[in-house]
């Protein structure tokens, strides 16, 4: 059996560190970053190089593949292909997200026009065109994995493999025929909403600023609920993530296969709609799908009373009450913001942002203790791993692809086995992807 590429190039690489007089031996470079013992660093990286490792949401910056921000160079992002190698990561669902670019300004955000759906719409070409620009330049490091066969053989291969997966139909308008476009381009995976309703299915997290309300559709609308039906046919992954209750539990009863949830954590971590209730866990599970535990700090750790105390000092200077919970911690949470002008909201966030970019982010420990709550309720088979990289994920130990291994070596302290770890790190995803494909329309999913 001949060494992936990517090993090779580790192996280089460390060679030559050592060659240099780096002072360190090659094995003390993957004993140190998180803390753990020798041994487990040993063991992580051993199984890291012969598990399939599946990262399950990864959005590129609207720069990726452009002059310092190359897809085979160390750039400022949390992936590329030279982080995934480091880290030993096999492949990642990277993200066609939806969602106009310029929504946001230094005023705040911009209330919703009609140029919103283009605008979305261009930010998904431009995600699109960096991936399929990734995997021309660099076809010896990086392919598409169209099936659940492909993202083995590309790993088989020695490369990274890469599921294409939308994020928030907001930018589909009204066309449900995108989905066969997009199917036909590629795209494996599709979740429903982000931050805002839109018009094919509540979130989790309306947005006021946009005269959203709270469950305003009661779930899904007839065309998200068509839309459940034309995606099992097309054999794409549903993503339940970042859904309203509602909406979920409507996808879940509608659906023919299995769900995922792509980058979601439980709500018992911290008591936010966002994360997900033990009855809509059970409700995955009962579907045979899959929960992808996110690592995204404030999903994971309630914020620090000091942090809180700070954040209903500037509530209390803009004439906010006290922050009840996480779910208005978002700067357009609070009814009474969507009726400022955009500068006053503008000058309300940059205080907010400021003061959350200083609390401490959360560790492996605690995503390791999400994880754990998840396999108690759900068990080992319905639980998988995600870092939603470059939209907010990242925690201590896990700051960007290079460092991977070191979620491995957190779930060896913890007393996994290594048929539990592949698991967590793909083989569930996998299992999943393939039921939905068994289950899709003869001949509805394009052949590639």
């Amino acid at each position: 059996m001949t060494t992936p590429r990517w090993k090779k190039a580790l192996y280089i690489s460390l060679a030559a560190a050592v060659a240099a007089g780096a002072g360190w031996a090659a094995w003390d470079y993957l004993d140190t970053p998180a803390g753990y013992p020798r041994e487990v660093m040993r063991q992580a990286n051993d199984l890291q190089e012969r598990l399939l490792s599946f990262d399950s949401h990864i959005t590129l910056p609207l720069t990726f593949g452009t002059e310092g921000s190359e897809a085979d160079q160390d750039g400022a992002g949390r992936f590329d292909l030279n982080k995934a190698a480091r880290g030993r990561l096999s492949a990642a669902a990277l993200t066609l997200f939806a969602w106009p670019e310029s929504w946001t300004g230094d005023n705040g955000p911009h209330r919703p026009t009609p140029g919103f759906v283009e605008a979305a719409r261009h930010t998904q070409e431009v995600r699109y065109n960096a991936i399929m620009g990734m995997v021309r330049d660099f076809p010896e490091r990086v392919g598409i994995a169209y099936t659940p066969q492909d993202m083995r053989r590309l790993h088989g291969e020695g490369k990274f493999a890469v599921l294409l997966s939308m994020l928030n139909a907001y930018a589909l308008g009204d066309d449900l025929d995108q989905l066969d476009r997009w199917a036909a381009r590629g795209m494996r995976l599709f979740g429903f909403s982000y931050v805002g309703n839109n018009s094919w299915a509540d979130s989790s997290r309306p947005l006021p600023f946009f005269n959203d309300t709270v469950d305003a559709l009661e779930g899904l609308s007839p065309i998200g609920k068509q839309a459940v039906q034309r995606l099992n046919d097309l054999g794409v992954v549903i993503d339940v993530s970042q859904m309203s209750s509602q909406a979920l539990a409507q996808v879940v009863a509608l659906s023919r296969a299995p769900v995922v949830a792509s980058h979601s954590a439980p709500r018992a971590m911290v008591d936010i709609r966002r994360n997900l209730s033990d009855k809509e866990m059970q409700l995955i599970k009962d579907s045979g799908g899959v929960i992808q535990i996110v690592a995204f700090s404030t999903y994971l750790k309630p914020l620090s009373s000091k942090t809180q105390q700070r954040l209903n000092a500037l509530r209390s200077d803009y004439a906010l009450p006290p922050l009840a919970d996480l779910n208005y911690a978002l700067m357009p949470g609070d009814p009474v913001i969507a009726g400022w002008p955009e500068q006053k909201v503008g000058q309300y966030a940059n205080a907010l942002y400021a003061i959350l970019d200083e609390e401490p982010p959360a560790t492996l420990k605690d995503y390791g203790d999400a994880i754990d709550y998840a396999v108690r309720k759900v068990g080992i088979d319905h639980v998988g791993l995600s870092s939603d990289f470059n939209e907010g994920g990242g925690i201590d130990g896990w700051q960007d692809a290079s460092e991977a291994r070191n979620v491995t070596a957190e779930l060896i302290t913890r007393g996994y086995s290594e048929a539990d770890i592949s698991k967590l790190w793909g083989g569930n995803f996998l299992r999943v992807w393939q039921q939905v494909q068994a289950a899709a329309a003869p001949g509805a999913t394009p052949s590639r």
